[in-house]
């Protein structure tokens, strides 16, 4: 897995792809938020579109990913969900948990509507 830093705005846009698996992506992608957040970076937007596949670890490190954020008075939302993660997430009542758009654009702006 690979993952690309865009910035929108105040807004970070990580474009992740590739198959996010134990060993294969879940630690890339903490490294990536605990820098992110270091750099007092909080308003973060999972692009989710190229992402074929996520397993169990996988999942954890979003949740966990969600987790961190948040206690950093920051916000994790994700974009362009495939319907295999849509499955994945509403089986796990994950669903509710996560802020998700259909589109990027959709994430982005939702940040100007709230308030730091």
């Amino acid at each position: 897995m690979n993952i690309e830093e865009r910035s929108a705005g105040d807004v970070t846009v990580l474009d992740l792809k590739g198959r996010m698996t134990m060993g294969e992506g879940d630690e890339l992608l903490k490294d990536k938020i605990n820098s992110l957040i270091l750099q007092g970076r909080r308003k973060l937007v999972l692009n989710l579109a190229e992402v074929p596949y996520i397993d169990s670890a996988g999942l954890g490190e979003i949740v966990r990913t969600y987790t961190t954020v948040g206690r950093q008075g920051g916000s994790l939302k994700l974009a362009n969900l495939t319907k295999r993660i849509t499955d994945l997430l509403s089986i796990t009542k994950l669903l509710t948990v996560f802020e998700t758009y259909d589109s990027e654009e959709d994430a982005v702006r939702s940040f100007a509507s709230t308030s730091d």
